[in-house]
């Protein structure tokens, strides 16, 4: 499903390190669960206590962010969205300046956390340029536009593919860079064509055919992987 947003004025984009995680945080948990989110999975994904999480949440929902209703969850609001869509905007630009000047791309996540809270708009705009204003990160990941638009496609994770199904390998998670390492190795990349030949029984890894051959996958792997399906 594609999720198309416009703004007609700049985020608050120096809204603080601290505020400006939670907003990334919790579209992310939007966009995985469709709606309203729990602080505990704030907590969980931003690696704070539930405590802290409230803390932040009530701050945000004060500042216009989020939309809190107890016992229901947390929505970001329309200046919420923008805040969480300019850094994406940031993060995924530098992890693609940063994979063009050659750091390979198990390195450029870590790099780019740091990063984006600080560039300037001109810098934004510069490195979009140089890049031919990209669609999306060296792993896949739907970069937004300057006007806050991305287009987030429908996608299954290869953990939920059957036997028989394929299509194309469109994103995988950059959070574990030992396993970005594992897939270089196995010359596994967004963009290649997929095939599951096989699915072992009780949680059993897959086997799946790549463009560069058969390759036997775990869950952890598996489930870090995004396919449009055929």
């Amino acid at each position: 499903m594609a999720v198309v947003h416009h703004t007609n004025q700049a985020p608050a984009s120096r809204a603080g390190e601290g505020t400006e995680n939670y907003a990334k945080a919790i579209y992310h948990l939007q966009q995985r669960g469709g709606g309203p989110v729990h602080t505990g999975a704030i907590a969980e994904r931003a690696g704070v206590t539930p405590a802290s999480a409230s803390a932040m949440v009530r701050r945000m929902a004060t500042d216009g962010l989020v939309e809190h209703t107890p016992y229901h969850g947390v929505r970001l609001t329309e200046a919420g969205e923008d805040l969480a869509l300019e850094v994406l905007r940031h993060h995924r630009l530098i992890e693609s300046f940063l994979a063009r000047l050659g750091m390979p791309w198990d390195r450029v996540h870590e790099e780019a956390e740091r990063l984006e809270h600080v560039i300037s708009e001109e810098l934004e705009e510069l490195i979009a340029r140089f890049l031919g204003d990209p669609t999306h990160d060296p792993h896949g990941d739907p970069i937004p536009t300057a006007d806050l638009e991305i287009d987030e496609p429908d996608t299954r994770r290869l953990s939920d593919m059957e036997p028989g199904e394929r299509g194309t390998l469109v994103r995988i998670s950059d959070s574990d860079p030992a396993m970005l390492r594992y897939l270089a190795e196995l010359g596994v990349s967004p963009g290649d064509a997929v095939r599951v030949v096989d699915r072992q029984p009780f949680a059993g890894p897959l086997t799946v055919r790549f463009p560069k051959g058969e390759r036997v996958l775990g869950g952890a792997v598996t489930e870090a992987m995004r396919v449009a399906v055929k």
